[in-house]
């Protein structure tokens, strides 16, 4: 006999953080079934990077204002040629992170090739190929936009294998309970 629980909707916010477009992607899970929600940018203007990181903690704010997660996936960022692009790009992700917990929303992390591999089933897969996957996914009519795309992908991963269970646990990752980071 099936749970009545296993076919409430769950309402999944994943993030693709960067210091100028930070992506977001809206999707619910049903049992097993996915459907698209919502997606979109967060543009940061030119201007200070205290102003660019208020724009993207407020706009993080504003979608969880509108679409109501229960939860939310952050892509975990890796630039290893440029120190200072990393540390711009941390601080980017830092932002967003604090917009999610600032509305009491449990935060799962992953990196970006456990997303991949998740959603294309490979871990070096490129960017058109995450697109597509995420399109044929929720049955999109076309490809989203490509940090939109990456973020629904974060989402679609954690709804796939959340707190490193599922898919995810069976890729040799080791997770701890809400809101912690998975680490491979």
């Amino acid at each position: 006999m099936t749970s009545p629980v296993a076919h409430l909707p769950t309402r999944i916010l994943g993030i693709d953080p960067g210091l100028r477009i930070t992506g977001f992607g809206v999707i619910e899970r049903v049992g097993t079934k996915l459907a698209y929600v919502a997606s979109g940018c967060i543009r940061t203007p030119d201007g200070t990077l205290p102003e660019r990181l208020r724009v993207i903690l407020d706009g993080v704010q504003q979608v969880v204002d509108t679409y109501q997660p229960a939860e939310a996936a952050v892509e975990i960022v890796f630039v290893n040629v440029n120190p200072q692009s990393t540390l711009l790009l941390g601080q980017a992700r830092g932002a967003a992170i604090c917009g999610l917990v600032s509305r009491s929303l449990p935060v799962s992390e992953y990196t970006a090739l456990q997303v991949k591999q998740a959603v294309v089933g490979y871990g070096k897969a490129n960017k058109e190929q995450v697109q597509h996957m995420v399109k044929r996914l929720l049955q999109l009519p076309g490809d989203p936009q490509a940090d939109a795309a990456d973020a629904l992908a974060c989402a679609i991963s954690h709804a796939n294998g959340g707190q490193a269970g599922g898919l995810l646990g069976s890729l040799g990752t080791r997770g701890r309970k809400r809101g912690t980071r998975v680490v491979a």
